[in-house]
């Protein structure tokens, strides 16, 4: 009888090794840092830090996700390994057919059955937080706010406070023992939109003439950076927005200042000259004034925010004449023209709009 002799290729095998080592320290290290929670000055916000009844419960069903697929990752990837290392060609194996298997009854019906009981827990799990949050019931202490998405800039308007404001949506802090949610109504003045604040809730779209609505009551006072989540046009990566969750007794204190008419301070009279003779009026309103547009932001309070051009700069004297003069140069391909004044004018305005507080 003639011996079969069977040299292992040790390279190959060590090659094999190495790589499925590799690939598994980089599975780790990106779940690491998917579970790592984010330090308190870090500007990128994370849906792994949530900060809200509804972005809590994405979290939580998305642990969940990546648990039960992280699972069926290691059990494929385990057997697919298994199989590589256990089954690898030698130098001098019987190069004939092995033998063949036509069918088997139960593997079909564990790979049938197995993927299927997945897939309805996976869809009874989503489905349970979709019915949690879409149909939550809306106190009557609830904020209602309605936004509308511009291109591009957010516009935010309290139909119960008769306020209108731009970019920065200021909310009260909801207490456990006196919960004070906010209700958002979503409307879209041109193309998709689609608004994501991923400390406080999921996306949801705004899509022309539809209503869709989205609730969050956050848990935190604080700063809350979102944007727009729908491609929507040259500048969609600049459509920024920004929540500021205040204490109860800091919003009531906003919402008076808002309510206020705005600024008319007699010195700086040049400058509103040149606003209401100008283009300006066309697209933006200031109350109290012959400025009533619709186009563009409400500049009543202009400087209560701390941004301009939906977060492209920080609302500063020096920005906001740059982006009078040229917007192209803070955001380029936005709808906002150059209004080509002379420099006597732009300093005119720039320090009239300083005093809309």
């Amino acid at each position: 009888m003639r011996e079969t002799t069977h040299k292992t290729d040790w390279g190959a095998v060590v090659g094999r090794v190495t790589g499925v080592l590799v690939l598994l320290t980089g599975i780790l290290l990106a779940a690491g840092l998917c579970a790592a929670s984010p330090s308190s000055d870090n500007p990128v916000p994370s849906i792994f830090q949530p900060h809200s009844t509804p972005a809590e419960s994405i979290y939580h069903l998305s642990r969940f996700v990546l648990t039960i697929t992280a699972l069926i990752f290691l059990v494929v990837f385990g057997l697919l390994a298994y199989a590589v290392v256990k089954f690898r060609r030698t130098t001098d194996e019987d190069k004939s057919e092995p033998a063949q298997v036509y069918g088997s009854t139960q593997i079909e019906l564990a790979w049938t059955v197995i993927p299927i009981l997945i897939v309805v827990v996976l869809f009874l799990a989503t489905a349970r937080v979709i019915h949690a949050i879409q149909d939550a019931p809306k106190p009557a202490t609830a904020v209602e706010v309605t936004v509308i998405g511009h291109q591009f800039w957010w516009e935010f308007r309290y139909p119960g406070l008769g306020i209108v404001t731009a970019n920065e949506l200021h909310v009260p802090v909801s207490d456990p023992a006196r919960p004070t949610p906010t209700f958002l109504k979503l409307l879209s003045a041109d193309t998709d939109h689609s608004f994501w604040v991923p400390q406080l809730a999921g996306k949801t779209d705004l899509i022309p003439n539809r209503v869709n609505e989205m609730w969050m009551d956050p848990h935190r006072t604080g700063i809350y950076l979102g944007q727009c989540a729908q491609y929507c046009g040259t500048q969609h990566a600049k459509m920024l927005l920004q929540v500021s969750v205040d204490s109860p007794e800091d919003f009531e204190a906003w919402a008076r200042a808002q309510k206020q008419p705005a600024n008319q301070e007699e010195k700086e009279v040049a400058g509103r000259r040149v606003f209401e003779t100008t283009a300006c009026i066309n697209c933006h309103a200031v109350s109290r004034t012959a400025a009533t547009g619709r186009f563009g932001p409400d500049l009543t309070h202009l400087m209560s925010r701390s941004t301009i051009a939906a977060g492209a700069a920080e609302n500063t004297g020096k920005n906001l004449r740059l982006w009078i003069q040229n917007p192209d140069a803070i955001k380029p391909g936005s709808l906002m023209p150059a209004m080509k004044l002379s420099d006597a004018d732009l300093d005119a305005l720039v320090r009239y709009l300083e005093t809309l507080r």
